[in-house]
């Protein structure tokens, strides 16, 4: 099985903590040279310092950028691609505050598209050229089991996680035959800061513990635990690897099979 990404070139957004951290390590560690994008320098420069430990010998670097101000995005990504192919596209933005959808304000939607899939999209049209040119390219989401499953309480997420969904799939209708996969990973409950806040608002609403609602939570997971964020990147690294060159097109549940359908 050729999982080797030695000379391949990865932009992994949202990658100075949590899941987006863990998956450029991954990458990192089959060979990619990595370029972290995320808003803060601090946490950029300390999660570059442990990519260099992992895979010295590659060449990784980072953009500190906004999704929030597209404009600066992507005079920035152009610039990147200005200078090297980038074959690999770890789309993954912070997902949207939690709240009933009736609650929700109109401008909530509308900033949650703009992140999610409005930049997306412009990151897509900017990496494109390259990967067509050289025939090689994996666009991967990072979005969640809420397109299989709206989850309550997460609204505008559920709605633009779906929208993003939906893009994906036209996406790789339209550029598997360049040698080009776009596919979704969708995360379940892992040990994220997102998912301390959702657990916290969760114990506070139901006026239970932390601990308490961390047990409530694993035991609706048949695995009976959170997912690391390891666990997931290993699956975004895989459908980046040369081995995973005829999927396309396709949500992947990485949840310890607790998503309720197929």
């Amino acid at each position: 099985m050729d999982l080797s990404l030695a000379g391949k070139n990865a932009l992994v957004c949202g990658s100075s903590k949590g899941i987006g951290r863990a998956t450029a390590q991954e990458l990192a560690s089959l060979g990619a040279n990595v370029t972290l994008v995320a808003r803060s320098p601090d946490l950029l420069s300390e999660a570059l310092g442990q990519l260099d430990r992992v895979a010295p010998e590659q060449d990784h670097d980072f953009l500190v950028a906004d999704f929030s101000d597209s404009a600066d995005l992507r005079k920035k990504i152009l610039g990147l691609t200005a200078g090297k192919v980038v074959h690999i596209l770890i789309n993954n933005t912070g997902g949207p505050p939690g709240g009933a959808i009736v609650e929700a304000k109109a401008e909530e939607f509308v900033t949650a598209f703009h992140n999610h899939l409005i930049c997306n999209h412009m990151l897509v049209q900017a990496v494109l050229p390259g990967m067509k040119k050289v025939g090689y390219g994996r666009i991967v989401n990072i979005i969640s089991t809420s397109v299989k499953v709206p989850i309550p309480n997460l609204g505008v997420s559920n709605t633009t996680r779906a929208a993003v969904a939906n893009w994906a799939k036209t996406l790789a209708g339209e550029v598997g035959q360049f040698g080009i996969t776009v596919n979704n990973v969708l995360p379940g409950f892992t040990k994220t800061s997102r998912l301390d806040s959702i657990v916290e608002a969760r114990a506070k609403k139901q006026s239970i513990s932390l601990d308490e609602m961390t047990a409530k939570l694993e035991a609706g997971v048949p695995m009976k635990r959170f997912a690391d964020p390891v666990e997931v990147g290993a699956a975004v690294a895989f459908l980046a690897s040369p081995a995973a060159s005829y999927i396309n097109g396709i949500n992947l549940p990485v949840d310890g099979g607790r998503t309720g359908s197929l």
